[in-house]
């Protein structure tokens, strides 16, 4: 059986099918153009590996870029062929699933790894082929040392033919002799390199190791030595060379010259620089990009005792608005503008700025001092703000909303420390924008959680970790048990038992929260035709399960049917169920929110209005609401606590009771905690209430020992 169109192998076939026509006309091969594709298929399969991986294997890219010198493609045509094709085409076809941003940082990463994984092998190529010559030139000491008298002719074949510089000097370092190839790299006439000394050609760039090394060959204690050294030419230019230098002993085996060879590396060095270059720098803005940004922000991590860094994460306030309404064209626009503001804002020492992606811009600072240089920072950056932005002669207004990390180097890693910007960054957002925050540690740990969570509530589902807790609902009058509410609890492994309130927010962010309210109300439903079933003799009135619906299921379209699916299955008659809905949910509510409500309404459910008079509910509205049963908010019970009762809150909740039997609808009462407060929410008429004083919620089996005890009183 075939594989899928879009399987992995097919996708990444496709790459190294664009890859290798991209790269084929500029390669000298005698292969053909699908049998070079079948040789950088290997090399695609360790790109797709390594953008995928854990972890970050800087070597996979310089391997690749290896393995195209070994392919034959050392034109620097095919490798800026292939970057392109890597830049474009590579998380396309690799990266399904991934987050993008972090796979084309990564894509960006390994164009360039390859970039000098190319370079040395190109080098080692060049090296190999130098050596080469070398040995034939060491060959050929006896020959050089006689050549006077030897064979003049075949030398100055050799010597002048050579496609590299070939130089001869004597021992104190005065040039005697140089080849056409090393003139054409200095680019003057003879009398510019033949007659001077070697230990002129000195270079602000040169290694340390480089003159030590001379000396020690000069003086006979090394036979040869291998450097990269720039030159300055006459013109002023720089040449870069790599640098082979040997020395030719006498017939008794006693230093007499030096044999300098020299490879022009001046165009490899540049395009290695572009590359390096177009690698670590944002496209759009010039600015750093991530890369060079993790670079300097690890640099400055590492820093010794005593050094600090400060980090403001800055992410424009509306941003998305501008692209939707006037176009990308446009956004790109005011994201250079900003970043040329940015850039003013942050030209002292120890600073920079870089573009993460998007509209995330960081500006970092290093020095003993960023405690009060990140506050001044930042401040310079929402000043840089203000001015609006024109694009096509509009006044755009630019806000930002800035996360500040500052500390000690040698704590945290740079992946810590970016972390921690983007969570307090996204707090300022949440606290209205156009601001600043500063990290803090129980923040981060409170976001970091909360991610955590929600990242594990789709296999918590899967896994079994929800389990259902119920607290009766006690008839006032006469104390019977009336039914109970369901309320879900989250075992979780790490965190131990977790109430709604920890992770109901997050899956109705998810919307994890219709299967979880789905398998909540399949579960209580079940519960509910037990009891009945155990209790229809004893009990003075048929238990029924109270359940909580959250918005989202509210507007999910399943709704109905799932109620009406859920109660055959399980054999229940709809009386069986309340479902109870917050007043701010229906705050509001159209016709087409209240349909769903009504319906089931009009099958016998009951629904139940939840923490009613937290609201702003006009309470005329509560004749268009398909509900039962009005369940007053805590917060009514609280005044009841002290004797006497606050009479405000009296008034208020028999006030409420009226209005409600008026409508013929029954009270339920939440947060009931003392004798008290139940004698006198029966004296102001309400029907039935839950809370602590009658029992906590716990387990089904709880309700049966209540149960039989209400049956044996």
């Amino acid at each position: 059986m075939s594989a899928e169109p879009d399987a992995p192998e097919d996708r990444l076939r496709r790459f190294a099918t664009i890859w290798s026509r991209a790269v084929f006309p500029v390669t000298v091969t005698s292969l053909t153009r699908p049998e070079f594709e079948e040789q950088l298929l290997p090399l695609a399969r360790r790109l797709s590996r390594a953008l995928r991986a854990r972890t970050f294997d800087a070597a996979e890219g310089r391997a690749v870029g290896a393995g195209l010198v070994g392919a034959h493609c050392t034109d620097p045509e095919s490798l800026s062929r292939t970057l392109d094709c890597v830049d474009a085409y590579l998380v396309l076809y690799c990266g399904e699933g991934g987050d993008q941003e972090d796979l084309r940082a990564r894509s960006a990463r390994l164009q360039h790894a390859m970039a000098a994984g190319f370079a040395q092998a190109l080098r080692e190529r060049t090296l190999a082929e130098q050596e080469s010559i070398a040995q034939a030139a060491l060959r050929a000491q006896g020959v050089v040392a006689q050549a006077l008298h030897a064979s003049e002719a075949r030398f100055r074949a050799v010597f002048e033919g050579a496609a590299i510089g070939i130089g001869i000097a004597d021992l104190d370092g005065n040039v005697l002799e140089v080849n056409g190839a090393l003139l054409r790299m200095f680019g003057g006439g003879e009398q510019n390199v033949r007659g001077r000394n070697v230990r002129e050609w000195t270079h602000a760039e040169d290694a340390p190791q480089v003159w030590r090394l001379y000396e020690e060959l000069v003086r006979g204690e090394r036979e040869h030595y291998h450097v990269e050294k720039a030159f300055y030419r006459p013109d002023g230019t720089v040449l870069w060379t790599n640098l082979t230098v040997s020395l030719l002993r006498d017939p008794d085996g006693r230093p007499q010259y030096q044999l300098a060879l020299m490879e022009d590396t001046t165009e490899r060095r540049l395009l290695n620089l572009r590359l390096r270059y177009e690698a670590t720098h944002d496209a759009l803005t010039g600015l750093p990009n991530r890369t060079l940004f993790f670079e300097r922000l690890e640099k400055a991590l590492n820093a010794g005792p005593g050094q600090r860094f400060g980090l403001c994460y800055l992410d424009l306030d509306g941003f998305k608005t501008i692209n939707d309404s006037l176009g990308h064209a446009a956004g790109d626009r005011l994201l250079v503008e900003v970043a040329d503001r940015l850039q003013a804002c942050t030209a002292a020492p120890g600073e920079m700025v870089a573009r993460l992606g998007g509209d995330e811009f960081v500006a970092l600072t290093t020095g003993p001092d960023t405690e009060r240089e990140v506050d001044e920072l930042a401040a310079r950056i929402m000043n840089a703000l203000v001015a609006p932005v024109s694009v096509d002669g509009r006044e755009l207004t630019v806000r930002g909303s800035i996360g500040i990390v500052e500390g000690p180097a040698g704590e945290r890693s740079a992946a810590e420390v970016l972390r921690s910007a983007d969570i307090t960054m996204y707090r300022a957002k949440s606290a209205g924008g156009n601001r600043s925050e500063l990290a803090d540690a129980e923040a981060d740990a409170r976001a970091i959680t909360r991610h955590g969570l929600t990242t594990a509530l789709p296999t918590a589902l899967e896994r079994g970790e929800f389990f259902i807790e119920y607290q009766p609902l006690v008839h006032l009058g006469d104390g019977s048990v009336r039914g109970a509410e369901a309320l879900v609890r989250w075992l979780h492994p790490q965190h131990g038992v977790l109430g709604p309130d920890r992770f109901i927010p997050l899956a109705e962010h998810t919307g994890l929260i219709v299967p979880l309210g789905r398998w909540v109300l399949e579960q209580s439903v079940r519960q509910a035709k037990e009891w009945r079933e155990r209790y229809a003799a004893t009990s003075t009135a048929p238990l029924r399960i109270n359940v909580n619906l959250s918005p989202c299921q509210l507007t999910h379209p399943g709704l109905v049917q799932d109620t009406v699916d859920i109660l055959e299955a399980a054999g229940v008659a709809p009386d069986a169920l309340c479902l109870e809905v917050t007043e701010s949910a229906l705050i509001g509510a159209d016709d087409d929110l209240l349909k769903p409500l009504r319906r089931l309404a009009e099958m016998g459910v009951d629904i139940a209005l939840d923490d009613f008079g937290t609201g702003y509910s006009n309470l005329a509205n509560l004749r268009r609401l398909p509900v039962s049963i009005l369940k007053l908010d805590r917060s009514f019970t609280q005044g009841m606590q002290q004797f006497p009762a606050d009479p405000v809150d009296l008034k208020i909740v028999e006030g409420i009771v009226s209005l409600a039997h008026s409508l013929d609808l029954t009270v339920t009462v939440e947060g009931v905690e003392t004798g008290a407060q139940a004698d006198q929410l029966r004296i102001l008429g309400c029907d039935t209430a839950q809370g602590w004083y009658y029992a906590r919620p716990g387990p089904p089996e709880r309700l049966h020992e209540l149960a039989l005890a209400d049956a044996a009183g």
